[in-house]
Protein backbone atom coordinates (compact mmCIF):
# COMPACT_ATOMS: atom_id res chain seq x y z
CA UNK A 1 0.00 0.00 0.00
CA UNK A 2 1.20 3.10 -0.84
CA UNK A 3 -0.62 6.86 -0.65
CA UNK A 4 -3.76 7.07 1.48
CA UNK A 5 -7.02 7.48 -0.40
CA UNK A 6 -8.85 10.06 -0.04
CA UNK A 7 -11.68 8.13 2.92
CA UNK A 8 -8.88 6.66 4.22
CA UNK A 9 -6.98 10.17 5.43
CA UNK A 10 -10.87 11.53 6.19
CA UNK A 11 -11.06 8.92 8.25
CA UNK A 12 -8.22 9.70 10.18
CA UNK A 13 -8.47 13.24 10.49
CA UNK A 14 -12.33 12.78 11.59
CA UNK A 15 -10.43 11.14 14.58
CA UNK A 16 -8.53 13.65 15.65
CA UNK A 17 -9.35 16.92 17.77
CA UNK A 18 -8.34 20.75 16.90
CA UNK A 19 -4.38 19.50 16.68
CA UNK A 20 -2.90 23.22 17.37
CA UNK A 21 0.35 23.16 18.73
CA UNK A 22 4.24 24.83 17.64
CA UNK A 23 7.54 23.89 16.24
CA UNK A 24 9.54 22.48 19.19
CA UNK A 25 12.97 22.79 20.12
CA UNK A 26 14.26 22.89 23.64
CA UNK A 27 15.96 25.73 24.87
CA UNK A 28 19.32 24.29 25.63
CA UNK A 29 19.35 22.88 21.81
CA UNK A 30 20.49 24.75 18.83
CA UNK A 31 19.53 22.48 16.19
CA UNK A 32 18.01 18.90 16.07
CA UNK A 33 21.29 17.23 16.42
CA UNK A 34 21.87 18.78 20.18
CA UNK A 35 19.02 17.53 20.74
CA UNK A 36 18.47 14.02 20.36
CA UNK A 37 22.39 12.94 20.77
CA UNK A 38 23.07 11.30 23.63
CA UNK A 39 25.17 13.16 24.97
CA UNK A 40 23.11 16.88 25.27
CA UNK A 41 20.06 15.07 25.36
CA UNK A 42 18.01 16.91 28.13
CA UNK A 43 14.79 15.20 29.55
CA UNK A 44 14.60 17.85 32.54
CA UNK A 45 14.41 20.31 29.74
CA UNK A 46 12.17 18.46 28.11
CA UNK A 47 9.50 17.84 30.54
CA UNK A 48 9.63 21.67 31.98
CA UNK A 49 8.75 22.78 28.06
CA UNK A 50 6.84 20.33 26.94
CA UNK A 51 4.85 21.06 30.08
CA UNK A 52 4.80 24.65 29.44
CA UNK A 53 3.44 23.34 26.05
CA UNK A 54 0.59 21.50 27.41
CA UNK A 55 -0.21 24.37 30.19
CA UNK A 56 -0.86 26.44 26.83
CA UNK A 57 -3.33 24.13 25.88
CA UNK A 58 -1.05 22.31 22.93
CA UNK A 59 -1.82 18.35 21.94
CA UNK A 60 0.93 18.35 19.11
CA UNK A 61 4.01 19.81 18.23
CA UNK A 62 6.53 19.48 15.03
CA UNK A 63 9.99 18.05 15.76
CA UNK A 64 13.05 17.25 13.79
CA UNK A 65 15.10 14.49 13.29
CA UNK A 66 18.76 14.44 11.47
CA UNK A 67 20.08 11.57 9.58
CA UNK A 68 23.87 11.75 11.00
CA UNK A 69 22.10 10.72 14.39
CA UNK A 70 21.05 7.38 12.44
CA UNK A 71 24.55 6.62 11.32
CA UNK A 72 26.28 7.33 14.40
CA UNK A 73 23.93 5.66 16.55
CA UNK A 74 20.96 4.35 15.54
CA UNK A 75 20.13 2.33 19.02
CA UNK A 76 21.07 5.47 20.64
CA UNK A 77 18.76 7.89 18.80
CA UNK A 78 15.09 5.59 18.89
CA UNK A 79 16.21 5.32 22.57
CA UNK A 80 16.39 9.40 23.07
CA UNK A 81 13.17 9.66 20.36
CA UNK A 82 11.14 6.85 22.94
CA UNK A 83 12.23 9.42 26.00
CA UNK A 84 10.79 11.98 24.25
CA UNK A 85 7.65 10.50 22.79
CA UNK A 86 7.45 9.29 26.55
CA UNK A 87 7.43 12.91 28.10
CA UNK A 88 5.24 13.83 25.05
CA UNK A 89 2.74 11.20 25.76
CA UNK A 90 2.69 11.91 29.63
CA UNK A 91 1.20 15.62 28.47
CA UNK A 92 -1.41 13.75 25.87
CA UNK A 93 0.45 15.74 23.23
CA UNK A 94 1.39 13.50 20.04
CA UNK A 95 4.18 15.21 17.68
CA UNK A 96 4.81 15.08 13.84
CA UNK A 97 8.33 13.85 13.26
CA UNK A 98 10.27 15.68 10.47
CA UNK A 99 13.15 13.15 8.70
CA UNK A 100 14.59 15.71 6.07
CA UNK A 101 15.58 19.23 5.91
CA UNK A 102 17.00 22.05 3.50
CA UNK A 103 17.28 24.98 5.80
CA UNK A 104 19.92 27.39 6.99
CA UNK A 105 23.18 25.67 7.60
CA UNK A 106 24.92 23.33 6.04
CA UNK A 107 28.31 21.08 6.66
CA UNK A 108 26.23 19.31 9.43
CA UNK A 109 28.69 17.01 11.65
CA UNK A 110 27.76 14.61 14.66
CA UNK A 111 29.51 16.00 18.16
CA UNK A 112 29.86 19.31 19.94
CA UNK A 113 27.23 21.90 18.09
CA UNK A 114 28.38 25.81 17.20
CA UNK A 115 27.53 28.07 20.29
CA UNK A 116 24.87 30.66 19.42
CA UNK A 117 25.95 33.81 17.61
CA UNK A 118 24.01 36.88 19.53
CA UNK A 119 21.18 38.19 17.37
CA UNK A 120 20.87 36.22 14.92
CA UNK A 121 18.12 33.36 14.13
CA UNK A 122 18.79 30.00 13.88
CA UNK A 123 22.50 30.99 13.73
CA UNK A 124 23.24 26.67 14.19
CA UNK A 125 20.42 25.03 12.88
CA UNK A 126 21.75 22.12 10.65
CA UNK A 127 20.31 21.04 7.29
CA UNK A 128 19.75 17.53 6.63
CA UNK A 129 21.36 15.33 4.66
CA UNK A 130 23.23 18.85 3.30
CA UNK A 131 23.93 20.64 0.18
CA UNK A 132 26.77 18.28 -0.54
CA UNK A 133 24.82 15.17 -0.50
CA UNK A 134 21.39 16.75 -2.22
CA UNK A 135 23.90 17.48 -4.60
CA UNK A 136 26.03 14.21 -4.91
CA UNK A 137 22.35 12.60 -5.11
CA UNK A 138 21.64 14.88 -7.71
CA UNK A 139 24.33 14.29 -10.13
CA UNK A 140 24.21 10.97 -9.68
CA UNK A 141 27.93 10.54 -8.17
CA UNK A 142 26.79 9.59 -4.39
CA UNK A 143 28.30 6.26 -3.65
CA UNK A 144 25.98 3.17 -2.70
CA UNK A 145 27.19 3.49 0.85
CA UNK A 146 25.84 7.30 1.03
CA UNK A 147 22.58 6.05 -0.31
CA UNK A 148 22.21 3.12 1.71
CA UNK A 149 22.85 5.48 4.91
CA UNK A 150 20.00 7.80 3.77
CA UNK A 151 17.31 4.77 3.01
CA UNK A 152 18.33 3.18 6.26
CA UNK A 153 17.69 6.51 8.35
CA UNK A 154 14.14 6.74 6.75
CA UNK A 155 13.38 3.37 7.03
CA UNK A 156 14.70 1.94 9.88
CA UNK A 157 13.15 5.24 12.16
CA UNK A 158 10.20 4.78 10.16
CA UNK A 159 9.71 1.08 10.83
CA UNK A 160 10.86 1.14 14.29
CA UNK A 161 7.78 3.49 15.39
CA UNK A 162 5.79 2.34 12.44
CA UNK A 163 2.61 1.63 14.66
CA UNK A 164 3.51 3.57 17.60
CA UNK A 165 0.19 5.85 19.02
CA UNK A 166 2.12 8.40 19.96
CA UNK A 167 3.35 9.89 16.82
CA UNK A 168 0.96 11.78 14.65
CA UNK A 169 2.33 12.05 11.60
CA UNK A 170 5.69 12.13 9.64
CA UNK A 171 7.07 14.52 7.45
CA UNK A 172 9.15 12.93 5.04
CA UNK A 173 10.98 16.22 4.19
CA UNK A 174 11.03 19.92 5.39
CA UNK A 175 10.68 22.49 2.37
CA UNK A 176 12.74 20.98 0.15
CA UNK A 177 14.32 23.30 -2.72
CA UNK A 178 14.65 25.97 0.04
CA UNK A 179 17.93 27.76 0.33
CA UNK A 180 19.12 27.42 -3.48
CA UNK A 181 18.80 23.54 -4.03
CA UNK A 182 15.80 24.10 -6.16
CA UNK A 183 15.00 21.16 -8.04
CA UNK A 184 18.36 19.86 -7.23
CA UNK A 185 16.67 18.54 -4.25
CA UNK A 186 13.82 16.34 -6.77
CA UNK A 187 15.93 13.05 -6.54
CA UNK A 188 16.40 12.65 -3.35
CA UNK A 189 13.05 13.35 -3.01
CA UNK A 190 12.21 11.29 -4.87
CA UNK A 191 13.92 8.17 -3.27
CA UNK A 192 12.34 9.18 0.05
CA UNK A 193 8.93 8.59 -0.60
CA UNK A 194 9.75 5.51 -2.25
CA UNK A 195 11.67 4.82 0.74
CA UNK A 196 8.68 5.87 3.11
CA UNK A 197 6.42 4.16 0.76
CA UNK A 198 7.89 1.11 1.23
CA UNK A 199 8.12 0.94 4.54
CA UNK A 200 4.38 2.37 5.10
CA UNK A 201 4.07 3.26 8.33
CA UNK A 202 0.60 3.24 10.26
CA UNK A 203 1.05 6.88 10.71
CA UNK A 204 0.09 9.75 7.99
CA UNK A 205 3.05 11.04 5.45
CA UNK A 206 3.69 14.65 4.30
CA UNK A 207 5.69 16.68 3.01
CA UNK A 208 4.48 20.47 2.30
CA UNK A 209 3.47 22.31 -0.56
CA UNK A 210 4.21 26.27 0.34
CA UNK A 211 7.32 26.05 1.77
CA UNK A 212 8.88 24.40 -0.74
CA UNK A 213 10.38 25.01 -3.98
CA UNK A 214 10.25 24.15 -7.33
CA UNK A 215 6.83 22.99 -9.28
CA UNK A 216 8.26 19.86 -10.04
CA UNK A 217 8.77 19.09 -6.24
CA UNK A 218 5.57 20.92 -5.14
CA UNK A 219 4.01 18.29 -8.02
CA UNK A 220 5.80 15.47 -6.05
CA UNK A 221 4.94 16.47 -2.49
CA UNK A 222 1.29 16.54 -3.57
CA UNK A 223 1.17 13.43 -6.06
CA UNK A 224 2.29 11.55 -2.71
CA UNK A 225 1.22 12.96 0.55
CA UNK A 226 -1.75 11.70 2.36
CA UNK A 227 -2.48 14.78 3.93
CA UNK A 228 -1.73 18.04 2.99
CA UNK A 229 0.34 20.09 4.57
CA UNK A 230 1.92 23.94 3.89
CA UNK A 231 3.27 27.00 5.72
CA UNK A 232 2.58 30.56 5.53
CA UNK A 233 3.95 33.23 7.67
CA UNK A 234 2.16 36.49 5.88
CA UNK A 235 -1.11 36.96 7.98
CA UNK A 236 -3.20 38.23 4.90
CA UNK A 237 -2.89 34.83 2.75
CA UNK A 238 -3.66 32.73 5.30
CA UNK A 239 -6.93 32.35 4.43
CA UNK A 240 -6.82 32.26 0.91
CA UNK A 241 -4.48 29.46 1.45
CA UNK A 242 -6.53 27.55 3.62
CA UNK A 243 -9.42 28.05 0.23
CA UNK A 244 -7.34 26.97 -2.17
CA UNK A 245 -6.51 23.78 -0.29
CA UNK A 246 -9.50 22.53 0.61
CA UNK A 247 -10.35 21.95 -2.73
CA UNK A 248 -8.12 19.54 -2.77
CA UNK A 249 -10.80 17.15 -0.43
CA UNK A 250 -8.18 16.16 1.92
CA UNK A 251 -7.46 16.96 5.35
CA UNK A 252 -4.23 20.03 5.37
CA UNK A 253 -2.28 20.79 7.96
CA UNK A 254 -0.21 24.41 8.59
CA UNK A 255 2.74 22.88 10.30
CA UNK A 256 4.52 26.79 10.23
CA UNK A 257 2.64 30.20 10.62
CA UNK A 258 3.26 32.86 13.22
CA UNK A 259 5.86 35.48 12.42
CA UNK A 260 4.34 38.97 14.37
CA UNK A 261 6.16 41.25 11.96
CA UNK A 262 4.40 39.98 8.77
CA UNK A 263 0.53 40.03 11.00
CA UNK A 264 0.25 36.43 11.36
CA UNK A 265 -0.08 36.49 15.37
CA UNK A 266 -1.87 34.45 17.43
CA UNK A 267 -4.81 36.64 17.84
CA UNK A 268 -5.11 36.81 13.86
CA UNK A 269 -4.60 33.84 12.83
CA UNK A 270 -5.81 31.10 15.48
CA UNK A 271 -9.24 32.03 15.02
CA UNK A 272 -9.10 31.51 11.40
CA UNK A 273 -7.12 27.80 11.87
CA UNK A 274 -10.50 27.47 14.22
CA UNK A 275 -12.92 28.64 12.13
CA UNK A 276 -12.01 25.69 9.45
CA UNK A 277 -10.88 23.50 11.88
CA UNK A 278 -6.94 23.43 10.73
CA UNK A 279 -4.06 21.99 12.40
CA UNK A 280 -1.52 24.77 13.02
CA UNK A 281 1.95 24.93 14.16
CA UNK A 282 3.58 27.94 15.18
CA UNK A 283 7.43 28.29 15.27
CA UNK A 284 8.96 28.02 18.69
CA UNK A 285 8.27 27.55 22.07
CA UNK A 286 10.89 29.25 24.30
CA UNK A 287 13.49 31.86 22.98
CA UNK A 288 16.65 29.71 23.58
CA UNK A 289 19.69 29.00 21.79
CA UNK A 290 18.35 28.81 18.32
CA UNK A 291 16.86 32.68 18.97
CA UNK A 292 14.35 32.41 16.41
CA UNK A 293 12.74 35.08 18.57
CA UNK A 294 15.27 37.50 16.10
CA UNK A 295 13.65 37.61 12.78
CA UNK A 296 15.03 36.21 9.01
CA UNK A 297 16.73 39.00 8.41
CA UNK A 298 19.40 38.70 11.11
CA UNK A 299 20.79 36.10 9.54
CA UNK A 300 22.45 38.61 7.50
CA UNK A 301 24.36 39.54 10.64
CA UNK A 302 25.84 36.04 10.63
CA UNK A 303 28.76 36.13 8.61
CA UNK A 304 29.72 39.91 10.63
CA UNK A 305 29.12 38.49 14.02
CA UNK A 306 30.90 35.75 13.62
CA UNK A 307 33.85 37.32 12.37
CA UNK A 308 33.83 39.34 15.68
CA UNK A 309 33.15 36.34 17.59
CA UNK A 310 29.69 37.62 18.87
CA UNK A 311 28.46 34.32 21.01
CA UNK A 312 26.35 33.56 23.46
CA UNK A 313 28.62 31.50 25.96
CA UNK A 314 26.71 29.01 28.51
CA UNK A 315 25.25 30.52 31.45
CA UNK A 316 24.75 34.14 29.18
CA UNK A 317 21.78 35.53 28.92
CA UNK A 318 19.77 35.03 25.94
CA UNK A 319 19.31 38.55 24.52
CA UNK A 320 16.18 39.94 23.47
CA UNK A 321 14.59 41.62 20.27
CA UNK A 322 12.13 44.58 20.74
CA UNK A 323 9.58 42.76 19.13
CA UNK A 324 9.78 39.22 18.95
CA UNK A 325 9.48 37.49 15.48
CA UNK A 326 8.73 33.64 16.73
CA UNK A 327 8.63 31.92 20.03
CA UNK A 328 6.20 32.68 23.40
CA UNK A 329 8.07 32.01 26.69
CA UNK A 330 10.91 33.00 27.86
CA UNK A 331 13.37 30.08 29.83
CA UNK A 332 11.92 31.10 32.78
CA UNK A 333 8.85 30.22 31.52
CA UNK A 334 7.81 33.67 31.62
CA UNK A 335 5.46 34.95 28.82
CA UNK A 336 7.00 37.40 25.74
CA UNK A 337 3.62 38.86 26.10
CA UNK A 338 0.91 37.92 28.76
CA UNK A 339 -1.95 38.99 27.20
CA UNK A 340 -0.99 36.50 24.04
CA UNK A 341 -1.01 33.82 26.06
CA UNK A 342 -4.14 34.20 27.83
CA UNK A 343 -5.48 34.75 24.30
CA UNK A 344 -3.87 31.44 22.89
CA UNK A 345 -5.09 29.58 26.58
CA UNK A 346 -8.67 30.86 25.87
CA UNK A 347 -9.08 29.81 22.23
CA UNK A 348 -8.01 26.59 22.20
CA UNK A 349 -10.39 25.26 25.13
CA UNK A 350 -13.17 27.53 23.94
CA UNK A 351 -16.33 25.37 22.53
Amino acid sequence: MKKWTKNQAREWYSKQPWLVGCNFLPSTAINQLEMFQSETFDPDTLKREIGWAKELGFNTLRVYLHDLLWEDNSTSLCRCINDFLDICNQNKIRPILVLFDDCHRDNPAIGAQPLPVAGVHNSGWKQSPGKKMVDAVNQDVATRKEINHLKDFVQGVMDYFSEDDRILMWDIYNEPGQFGKGENSLKLLKLVWKWAHETRPSQPLTSCLDGSVGKKIIALNLKNSDVISFHIYEGNKIESTIKKYLKLDRPIFCTEYMARELGSTFQYSLPIFKKYFIPCYSWGLVAGKSQTHFNWASILNLKKFLEEKKFVSPGDPIPEPKIWFHDILRVDGSAYDEAEVKFIKSIIVEK
